[in-house]
């Protein structure tokens, strides 16, 4: 089965389309050529210093950079794309954040994730509503050989009960400064990697503002790192309140608790 795909282009509402219908939306080419060469170097540098997986969901030779923003500024751009970030109001709700943003590195070697659904974490009966968004961005060319992520299109729109077929995925294959894009509920798994060379990429994953994201965002970017990040980025982080007053701190809005001078007795939480 050939994958569907969009150009750099493409809107919104194109992607928004791809996922209600497909489950995945690919993009191709959405990040310029010298951001990814920038983005790889300071990452790999990162990565020179990173353990390799505890388990085989991880990857025994897959390198995970957690708390991404944490420790570097080359992916803002990306947790910001507005083209994602537009997808992600559309399926979440205009409150959502980030969940799990991680920089990982497939090394040559390693075997094929197991098939799995990124929502499963939750303890929400299906059917349900979309409460988690993620998003692969390639660093190098991805094939089925060095480790493209392989998925099941439309399996979104499974049977709760029913589950994936090896022969039934498809390798997302695509170049460089590509993005796919995909739902929660959608079955998918890393590939396995049969090349020499590593297969270097970039997870944006959003979920629901009423949820608890994966990593806690709030305490794996410390507050002066976060001072300085655009306001949008901050609320992505966790600084941000949910309607009506979800994720208050001391009856004020979080993003309050960043200023060096905040006063915890002053007036009530504002907006």
């Amino acid at each position: 089965m050939a994958l569907r795909r969009l150009p750099a282009t493409a809107t919104v509402d194109h992607v928004a389309g791809e996922l209600d219908a497909h489950g995945y939306a690919l993009v191709e080419r959405l990040w310029p050529d010298d951001r990814v060469a920038a983005a790889l170097t300071e990452l790999e540098a990162i990565w020179a210093s990173t353990p390799t997986g505890r388990n085989d969901f991880e990857g025994y030779r897959t390198q995970r950079i957690y708390a991404v923003l944490a420790k570097t500024r080359v992916v803002d751009e990306l947790a910001l794309h507005p083209v994602l970030l537009g997808a992600a109001d559309r399926l979440l709700g205009p409150r959502n954040q980030l969940s799990a943003p991680v920089a990982l590195t497939i090394g040559p070697g390693e075997a094929a994730q197991v098939l799995h659904r990124d929502d499963d974490i939750y303890p929400i009966p299906r059917p349900h509503p979309h409460v988690v968004l993620n998003s692969m961005w390639a660093l190098h060319d991805y094939t089925a050989a060095n480790g493209a992520t392989r998925l099941v299109p439309g399996s979104h729109r499974w049977d709760p009960e029913r589950r994936p077929r090896e022969d039934e995925t498809v390798a997302a294959d695509m170049p460089a400064g590509s993005a796919l894009v995909y739902v929660g509920g959608l079955w998918h798994g890393g590939g396995a990697n049969r090349t020499d060379a590593a297969r270097p990429g970039v997870l944006m994953e959003y979920v629901a503002g009423w949820l608890r994201p994966q990593e806690t965002q709030l305490l794996a970017v410390p507050p002066d790192v976060v001072r300085d990040l655009p306001p949008r980025l901050q609320e992505l982080l966790g600084y941000g309140v949910y309607p009506p007053f979800l994720g208050y701190v001391d009856g004020r809005h979080p993003r309050r608790s960043l200023e060096r001078s905040f006063d915890r007795a002053a007036g009530p939480m504002g907006g």
